[in-house]
């Protein structure tokens, strides 16, 4: 792999974390980030894949787990970057302790660790800092259309939906210490998903390709009815959050 780290991606010596980072998609993200020059750090639950040899590895690892996301604040402090991407995909099981399960991974860490990271962002801003902390948050298609796992499809569309009242609550104070991307992805290759369609690599190399150009919607997939769709409904959320914002301040 060629490690051009002479070139001027606005990515070059940032610090990024991923969650999910010993997925197939968090593993291309690394190499991907590390090709740009960032400094990256894998976060992971799994203790046995820890010290897992891939071709390129995150130059630090971190363990955690979900419902412990405060003990991340100390690490999270000096990050420019954090990807939530990891998940959890009970594909048709829908009994109490699978759907348990996929809210506490997929919804409840996901905010949890957009709060932490935005008050060490509100506080990096109150030190006059230039630059902006950001989160990225993988809900993936599933947040809007089907993903043949009722679950799964429920708990996206609840992180995402409250990523856009998030969003709309910063368009309104226009403020500017945290800047939020959601990634819309297409069915890709992974262990959560083996009938995936889509190459993890392409995927990675386009949501980086498409952060460099700093958009809000990171849309990766083969259906061309998710660029219509996706702006759409966040358009329309953000709309309706804004004007219920002005008629209760009235």
């Amino acid at each position: 792999m060629n490690m051009n780290l002479s070139n001027n991606s606005r990515f070059k010596g940032l610090n990024v974390a991923i969650t999910g980072a010993n997925g197939s998609l968090g593993n291309c993200l690394i190499e991907e980030f590390k090709e740009k020059g960032a400094y990256v750090i894998g976060l992971t639950h799994s203790k046995e894949k820890k010290n897992k040899s891939y071709a390129v590895s995150p130059d630090e690892w971190i363990l955690w787990s979900c419902g412990e996301e405060k003990l991340l604040s100390s690490k999270l402090s000096n990050i420019d970057i954090l990807i939530l991407n990891h998940g959890f995909n009970p594909k048709e099981k829908i009994d109490s302790h699978e759907i348990n399960k996929a809210i506490e991974i997929n919804s409840l860490s996901h905010w949890r660790l957009i709060q932490i990271f935005e008050e060490l962002a509100l506080n990096k801003s109150s030190l006059n800092s230039s630059r902006s902390k950001e989160v990225w948050i993988n809900t993936s298609e599933a947040e809007f259309q089907i993903a043949f796992s009722p679950v799964y499809e429920i708990t996206k569309r609840l992180i995402g939906e409250i990523v856009s009242l998030k969003k709309s609550k910063l368009l309104i104070e226009k403020s500017n210490s945290l800047i939020i991307r959601k990634l819309i992805l297409g069915p890709f290759k992974s262990k959560l998903n083996p009938q995936g369609i889509l190459n993890p690599e392409f995927v990675a190399k386009n949501i980086i390709k498409k952060a460099e150009k700093e958009n809000y919607l990171i849309i990766v997939t083969p259906n061309p009815i998710s660029y219509l769709l996706m702006p759409t409904i966040e358009f329309l959320r953000l709309f309706y959050s804004g004007l219920i914002t002005k008629i209760y301040r009235k």
